[in-house]
């Protein structure tokens, strides 16, 4: 490939840019007016069409519902994890809560 060749090719490759950007530009304001009839059409507010999601800490799980209570202390505990010492070694179900 000689430097002629690799000339034109850039050149072509900056034409197709410049079109890629000017249709690029074409396609977001017709699609911003078919959003804004939209929006008037129903009476949409932002709240409607981005509504506000509920925040969560990161990495903060979910701990589930209680399915165990020791009928001695009131403590449940979910059935995750390390089982407390006083369901350790008994028969859960006499502590399921109902």
């Amino acid at each position: 490939m000689n430097d002629v060749d690799l000339k034109q090719l850039l050149q072509a490759r900056e034409e197709l840019d410049r079109k890629i950007a000017e249709a690029r530009k074409q396609a977001k304001a017709d699609a911003i007016a078919r959003v804004r009839a939209i929006v008037a059409e129903f009476d949409l507010t932002a709240r409607d069409v981005f509504p506000v999601a509920t925040r969560t800490r990161k990495g903060a799980a979910n701990p589930g519902e209680p399915k165990y209570r020791d009928p001695v202390s009131g403590k449940v505990w979910t059935g995750r994890g390390k089982p407390p010492n006083w369901i350790q070694g008994k028969d859960r179900s006499q502590f399921l809560i109902r």
